[in-house]
């Protein structure tokens, strides 16, 4: 039913705000996403053997997308069954299991840590944070693109780790939502362009921009609403009018959504030219009217904004729940 998950997802929306993950519950015992990491790695041994020409490899990539999404849909079923024959443990499971998979706090712990970093240790703790959490080049980074390596990562991961989870639980449950962070976890691990993955992780990346389409766009309005009630009435016509405007400049069908909503929100510029393994990615900047140097001082504005989108989220499940049992 419908309103029982809104009324579970809402929960865990609450307990994943005020609570995150218990670093020592996952020191003693495997984060789900480490299991998914997992069935991937797995998958990645037997399918995508060496020297494979490259229709094979692509062949075998699709065969990967599928099994792993099959599991983690049957895991999902099975453990919705344990569930709910559990009554109210079974109830406070899944709101448990729900909120481990969303990534609100955390992902407001990471990135504030940088900003943290780059005030007390300059730009040496600020690059050794940030690679925490994006792929690029530390290295290459001075302190603006220091900062906004962090905002951006905090921008797109608002869509993969909290609205994309929360859309997919709500419209099917644990299978739903298992089946997103495995096609999610799979496209970080195998769904980039590097010589081994080329035509191996093209399913993938293909499958994740996929499942991402509507959650991507869904971020940027709820960016967009939070730059309102946090930063003013102006900063959510600017975060709009960058998303609709400037979103196709970015590499990904669906990340420049949430990153152009942020970069209006905030009023700077972001993405542009970077190092990726180092290999330079050239990229027009969204928001190009925005300020060009950021600094430790936008990315605490970032989470500030980011906070009030993960209210305006939850304040979107409890409307919805509200209407199912009215």
């Amino acid at each position: 039913m419908i309103w029982f998950r809104l009324a579970i997802l809402f929960l865990a929306l609450l307990i994943d705000k005020a609570v995150g993950d218990p670093p020592r519950l996952w020191a003693r015992v495997p984060h789900p996403v480490v299991l998914f990491g997992k069935a991937v790695a797995a998958a990645d041994r037997r399918l995508n053997v060496p020297g494979l020409p490259p229709a094979a490899a692509r062949s075998r990539g699709i065969l990967a997308a599928v099994l792993l999404t099959v599991l983690a849909l049957a895991c999902g079923v099975l453990i919705s069954a344990v569930f709910s024959g559990l009554w109210a443990i079974g109830l406070f499971m899944e709101v448990c299991v729900v909120a481990i998979l969303l990534a609100q706090k955390s992902l407001a712990d990471h990135v504030g840590a940088v900003a943290f970093a780059l005030n007390e240790e300059g730009l040496t703790g600020g690059r050794r944070e940030v690679a925490m959490i994006v792929g690029r080049d530390p290295q290459t980074l001075d302190a603006a693109g220091v900062s906004r390596a962090a905002i951006e990562s905090l921008a797109e991961n608002y869509s993969d780790g909290v609205v994309a989870p929360a859309f997919w639980y709500m419209l099917l449950g644990l299978p739903g939502l298992f089946a997103y962070k495995m096609i999610n976890t799979a496209d970080s691990m195998i769904g980039h362009k590097s010589e081994k993955y080329l035509y191996f992780g093209w399913a993938s990346a293909r499958w994740d921009d996929l499942v991402n389409l509507l959650p991507a766009r869904a971020s940027a309005v709820f960016i967009a609403l939070a730059a309102w009630t946090a930063e003013g009435f102006a900063a959510m016509k600017r975060s709009l009018r960058t998303a609709i405007v400037d979103h196709g400049k970015h590499r990904s069908p669906n990340s420049g959504w949430p990153e152009a909503a942020m970069a209006g929100a905030i009023n700077v510029q972001l993405a542009g030219p970077r190092v990726y393994h180092g290999e330079l990615v050239n990229e027009e900047m969204l928001n190009i009217g925005g300020r060009r140097h950021a600094s430790s001082s936008d990315i605490r504005r970032a989470i500030r904004v980011f906070d009030h989108a993960c209210y305006w989220l939850a304040g979107f499940v409890c409307a919805l729940l509200a209407l199912q049992i009215a």
